[in-house]
């Protein structure tokens, strides 16, 4: 018998979000953190996102990777195989296909060390994030390779430039979970009387945190003030894979001033999120995501393409919020000493 940890959970909202049908919808968002200060910051940004447009939201691309690693003799055995292996893709993906019926090869990719092979296979997984199922479907493609190479050696069912849970530049190169992008347009009106800013004052902090930051930081595909935040309370919400907020949170936040409004965006390369799989059948996690929309009877695909669209706006949201704050001297502490005083007073 497993126990179930108490994470604090509200539901933020609602986000008017745009690219989830036809229509723009209100939808409040759940949250589960223990930074009690996270739910009015993201609210705050819902706000803004009532008295716009809507937060566009734009699917780019989508897909699940798993590299495996095998070995020969010399590096011109590896390159022998290689040219052979490329006349038998249609061979590769009818063994992928067969591992399970949403499983699909979009790409392969491949990085040589040696007389070492790093094989990157990426599918498509339908509604699940697709850990376990690019696992599987890379382990009956690497037993294939050893039969039907005798050359090659077994080394490993994960390579490292999946990559899984880790930081690095692949996965934003060659694409790994869902590729989203948020975007909303604010007028001067909006910023100064909702976000107690200026649209010059905010591109302005973007350059000189997110950017020159992260730069100096050496952070690696990124420029954001705190994605990781929001990332984790929808993935504790929604019964995702916690760690992958390692490389979910390499996001790039992109700000211009288009006269008298200004243009926020966030793009999401590589969020890793599924609306069925392990932790979903949690009875909290099918509420959250039946009150998101997700549990619905759609193409397969579609709740899981929906879920990423929700929470991209929510991580704007947050990012604009923030970032509005750190505009004005003292406010961020400010509000944060006086949220977390009134939360502590109402549960004493």
């Amino acid at each position: 018998m497993h126990e179930i940890a108490a994470i604090p959970l509200r539901w933020v909202g609602p986000i008017k979000i745009t690219g989830l049908s036809a229509q723009s919808e209100n939808i409040a968002v759940p949250l589960a953190t223990y930074e009690t200060p996270l739910w009015p910051s993201v609210n705050r940004g819902a706000r803004v996102s009532q008295e716009t447009e809507g937060i566009i939201t734009t699917l780019i691309d989508e897909r699940m990777a798993r590299s495996i690693i095998v070995e020969a003799d010399s590096a011109a055995t590896i390159l022998s195989t290689l040219n052979n292996l490329a006349t038998r893709r249609e061979k590769v993906a009818q063994i992928i296909e067969q591992s399970s019926r949403f499983a699909h090869l979009i790409d392969w990719h491949y990085q040589c060390v040696g007389n070492l092979l790093y094989l990157r296979l990426e599918l498509s997984t339908g509604d699940a994030a697709g850990h376990n199922m690019v696992t599987k479907a890379a382990d009956q493609v690497l037993q294939w390779l050893l039969n039907t190479y005798p050359q090659l050696r077994y080394v490993s069912i994960s390579g490292n430039i999946c990559t899984d849970k880790k930081v690095s530049a692949i996965n934003g190169i060659l694409g790994r979970g869902k590729n989203v992008i948020a975007e909303i347009t604010l007028s001067r009106t909006i910023c100064e009387r909702l976000l107690k800013t200026t649209p010059e004052a905010l591109v302005n902090l973007h350059i000189k945190k997110n950017l020159l930051g992260s730069i100096l930081s050496g952070g690696i595909r990124t420029a954001n003030a705190h994605v990781a935040n929001m990332l984790l309370g929808c993935y504790l919400a929604t019964g995702q894979d916690a760690a992958n907020l390692v490389e979910g949170s390499q996001a790039i936040v992109h700000t211009e001033c288009r006269g008298d409004h200004l243009y926020f965006s966030i793009t999401l390369p590589h969020l890793i999120v599924g609306t069925v799989g392990n932790g979903k059948d949690l009875p909290f996690v099918q509420d959250n995501l039946s009150r998101l929309g997700c549990l619905e009877p759609r193409a397969t695909g579609d709740n899981a393409r929906r879920l990423a669209r929700i929470i991209a706006a929510t991580v704007l949201c947050g990012e604009l919020s923030l970032l509005a704050a750190q505009t004005n001297p003292g406010e961020l502490m400010r509000s944060h000493l006086i949220l977390e005083r009134r939360t502590k007073t109402k549960k004493d």
